[in-house]
């Protein structure tokens, strides 16, 4: 489980085109002190399994599936992506429960820049909208985020300086994917009241 604070902003410095499945190598100082084969570290909100890790860069193959549904496919050597290590138990939940499994992607519809955060408007798959609820949570990149407007087709988030700096939407433009992962509960509790309504039919 994460929890959507970024640690570091990593690099792609390989990618391997594998057929139905790609091989990314990836540098992350923080994210690789102490990681062991088998760890799990989330690529831009995608829990991704380290296969190999030397010095400050770990690899972790990415299969079709994963592809089709986020935006990692899109990665080229250069880019830049969010890093965060699972939580450990006991820590703090600075921001909200995140599984690292993307439910679909966005696309960065518009900026707008203030004098001490910007609101940046991004597109929300028919599917997702009803997940989507003003002030609730949502991961954008791996990044946990308050939602500031629900429209029925997009959503707004207001970004201080701190994640504009330190993490991939201080540099999304208009145009650019986004991977997008939902309040969990939110499924959960729609999946029970669908089982309830229907075993008392």
């Amino acid at each position: 489980m994460f929890t959507g604070i970024v640690e570091e902003l990593g690099e792609v410095t390989a990618v391997e085109n594998l057929g139905d499945a790609s091989r990314f190598r990836l540098r992350g100082p923080v994210v690789t002190e102490g990681a062991r084969h088998g760890d799990s570290i989330a690529v831009n909100g995608v829990c991704l399994t380290v296969v190999d890790h030397e010095g400050d860069e770990f690899t972790a193959d990415v299969m079709a599936e994963t592809l089709k549904r986020s935006s990692l496919g899109a990665l080229a050597v250069g880019s830049r992506v969010n890093l965060e290590r699972p939580t450990a138990v006991g820590a703090r939940l600075g921001g909200h429960i995140v599984q690292g499994h993307v439910d679909g992607s966005g696309e960065v519809l518009a900026r707008t820049p203030s004098e001490h955060w910007e609101i940046v408007k991004i597109s929300l798959p028919a599917n997702l909208s009803r997940y989507v609820v003003e002030k609730g949570s949502i991961t954008v990149d791996g990044i946990s985020l308050t939602v500031v407007e629900a429209g029925p087709d997009y959503f707004t988030v207001s970004l201080i300086p701190t994640t504009l700096a330190l993490t991939t939407l201080g540099h999304k433009q208009p145009g650019d994917p986004v991977n997008l992962e939902v309040d969990v509960i939110a499924k959960y509790v729609e999946r029970l009241l669908a089982a309830g309504q229907e075993a008392g039919a």
